[in-house]
């Protein structure tokens, strides 16, 4: 019995779907089919122009997640805490020109939001270390727009250490988020600010232990003609 290609398409799916629950790609369910030699399986294929209808069909049956893929899939769960200077300042988004005074976290308890979420099934905290106004929740070498400036802890504080400190403790993994637009930094928008964007995500990732994931925000509110 002919099988028509919708039917082929619909086991296609529903294999691709198996491969990436279990990360076990149906290795022979399409070998040589079609006069099509057998692909080895990865996590992308390649779809060329010419590609025939059962060419692509071949190619997504091949498609499986890499062992980092399966294992960012399996955390499920990951908290994201966006907690800044615009948490004091009730607006969504910070012009830059906040004055860090008005950061003043009286109660901040990193370990119970670390605990709450473990217990509530989370395996990941991500922490929103620099939102698009500028103000960094460390002592970034880089800018004296940071918790330093703060009366908190005396200037002293270190909001990224003490949430990777409490991941550690609790068992979970730690992300982060860097915004790469800054409404408060001089350079945005010109090629010094790439190297300035970097030193500050280095820091990041040497001084506080393990990062599992970070993220890059893409927005940008300057408009068509602003600085990118």
């Amino acid at each position: 019995m002919k099988t028509s290609v919708s039917a082929k398409l619909i086991i296609t799916i529903v294999a691709a779907v198996i491969a990436l629950l279990s990360g076990q790609a149906l290795l022979s369910l399409w070998d040589g089919w079609g006069g099509q030699e057998s692909l080895p399986a990865r996590n992308f294929q390649i779809i060329e122009p010419g590609d025939t209808e059962e060419a692509i069909i071949l190619k997504a049956s091949r498609v499986v997640p890499t062992r980092r893929q399966l294992k960012w899939q399996a955390r499920e769960l990951a908290a994201f805490i966006h907690f800044g200077l615009n948490t004091f300042g009730d607006q969504e988004h910070g012009d830059g020109t906040e004055n860090p005074s008005l950061f003043q976290p009286t109660s901040f308890n990193p370990r119970q939001w670390a605990r709450v979420l473990k217990e509530a099934g989370f395996r990941m905290i991500i922490l929103t270390a620099k939102h698009h106004d500028g103000f960094c929740l460390w002592p970034t070498r880089t800018t004296d727009y940071s918790v330093k400036k703060s009366p908190w802890r005396q200037g002293r504080g270190d909001v990224v250490k003490e949430v990777a400190m409490a991941c550690r403790e609790e068992g979970l993994d730690l992300g982060l988020y860097l915004s790469p637009w800054d409404r408060h930094e001089k350079t945005y928008g010109t090629p010094p600010y790439n190297e300035f964007f970097r030193r500050r995500l280095k820091e990041l990732l040497t001084d506080y232990g393990p990062v599992a994931e970070v993220w890059f925000d893409g927005y940008c509110g300057e408009g068509p003609g602003g600085r990118k």
